[in-house]
């Protein structure tokens, strides 16, 4: 989990730091998987992730938020790097209680002991998660995992929160409660980008569309225009329910 600064308070929270990806590629072990990758991430999102399967959307956000390095290019934040978060499509979570999941983020953070736990009891009841706070976190459903991961993202108070397929295995109770969690981070001025394979959910979140296929970028466009008139062949194709060449 990335170490981020502890703030006294998410109204703190203020994204104004543009991300800018310019001739990104990544390969492994010698298979050229993405790229080249330019775009310059500015607004206040959400920002939505689209595509087909092996369209590299995973790894632009490990790219993004520094979990992997790009074999050619640069990933850069200006003007500077803000406190960032990610939640993956199967959150890892500790052997350990609900609420110390959360109290160990706070621990890693370096949050002062007097605080970790009211933060993480808010946090747990921000998230419907309060009655759950002492059951093991590995016992949860797997929306409750979801909504675990969240609050230990919220209660970091990230300025930009990666999202990789977080609704992808839920029900429709889970996928409404993961959705309506977005909105709040949004709501609190933390800047999301998230990978969806739903239009459906795109067309509830997105505020703009990074549409890719086949690993290269084909698009970055407000959502509005996105799904009302695409500028690329594949993102029609995709919008149509087609097989994107």
């Amino acid at each position: 989990m990335t170490v981020l600064q502890p703030l006294d308070t998410h109204a703190s929270v203020c994204p104004r730091a543009s991300l800018i990806f310019d001739q990104v590629t990544f390969s492994y072990q010698g298979k050229h998987l993405l790229g080249p990758c330019s775009f310059t991430l500015q607004g206040a999102g959400p920002t939505l992730v689209m595509g087909p399967n092996g369209a590299g959307k995973s790894l632009l956000l490990r790219l993004a938020h520094g979990l992997l390095a790009p074999a050619s290019g640069s990933v850069q934040w200006l003007p500077q790097r803000p406190r960032q978060a990610m939640v993956f499509q199967q959150p890892v979570m500790l052997r350990r209680s609900a609420i110390a999941n959360l109290i160990h983020a706070l621990a890693v953070n370096k949050t002062p002991r007097r605080q970790r736990q009211q933060l993480a009891e808010a946090a747990l009841e921000r998230f419907g998660l309060s009655r759950l706070a002492r059951t093991p976190a590995r016992v949860l459903s797997g929306g409750e995992q979801q909504r675990l991961a969240l609050a230990r993202a919220w209660v970091l108070a990230p300025q930009v929160l990666f999202l990789d397929e977080p609704t992808s295995a839920l029900d429709p109770a889970a996928i409404k409660a993961v959705e309506e969690a977005v909105l709040a981070f949004q709501r609190q001025g933390t800047r999301v980008v998230m990978t969806t394979h739903d239009i459906h959910q795109a067309r509830r979140l997105a505020a703009d569309v990074l549409f890719m296929a086949n690993g290269q970028l084909l698009e970055y466009t407000p959502a509005t225009q996105f799904f009302h008139q695409p500028e690329s062949s594949g993102a029609r194709a995709y919008l149509r329910g087609e097989l994107v060449e």
